[in-house]
């Protein structure tokens, strides 16, 4: 069962965004950053060299070398190939056995983890489930979550529900996450923004997670 063929589409950008419920500001010391299913086996159903990726990809790795400078984690959460019936559990009847290759479920260059970031093996559609990363997340002292990656209506909006059921604040980041249609990545934004989430752009992420409290566009 293959993962469709994704067309080009335009990202939402930040004059587009629905309003906050919440006022909640991204503060560094609070926060942690989620690099979604970004192996090669997800990226590949993209159009090459178009939007949305063109965007998200380096959108994504602009949070992470901010973070990184700004002492704010960094976290992978990734699919294993060759996963057992057991393993796969209901996946297997909605989407097939899941990454076959192993060179497929390497993290794409452009995004490819520093040597202080952790990997996480992801194993259910929303990344805490069967990981550590709650329990990483309370070690660190950490209750804020930006989400990153793919896909937006599926693995990324499961994180951001799942973060507001744990006591978590999630930051949905619009164009730093891509999906199999521009309808379905619009739908995780509204959902995000009116249940579970924030909603921001990379460029007001970029600004908070570096301390500049001011408006970005």
């Amino acid at each position: 069962m293959a993962l469709p063929a994704i067309a080009p589409y335009s990202v939402p950008r930040q004059e587009e965004l629905p309003a906050d419920r919440v006022d909640w500001r991204l503060e560094p010391d609070r926060a942690v950053l989620l690099v979604h299913d970004m192996e090669r086996h997800f990226v590949d159903a993209f159009t090459p060299d178009s939007e949305p990726l063109d965007e998200v990809v380096p959108n994504i790795g602009a949070l992470a070398g901010a973070a990184r400078s700004s002492g704010v984690p960094v976290v992978y959460s990734a699919q294993p190939s060759g996963q057992t019936p057991e393993q796969r559990g209901l996946q297997l009847e909605w989407w097939g056995p899941g990454v076959s290759d192993p060179d497929q479920e390497a993290i794409i260059g452009e995004l490819a983890p520093g040597p202080e970031d952790v990997v996480l093996t992801k194993w259910r559609y929303s990344a805490f489930q069967r990981t550590e990363l709650r329990e990483m997340m309370r070690a660190w002292g950490r209750d804020q979550l930006v989400i990153t990656g793919i896909y937006a209506h599926i693995g990324c909006l499961m994180t951001a529900a799942e973060a507001f059921q744990q006591e978590v604040r999630a930051f949905f980041v619009a164009d730093a996450v891509a999906d199999f249609s521009e309808q379905d990545h619009r739908m995780a934004v509204s959902y995000a923004a009116k249940r579970c989430a924030v909603v921001r752009s990379a460029n007001r992420v970029l600004a908070e997670l570096v301390g500049e409290h001011t408006a970005a566009v």
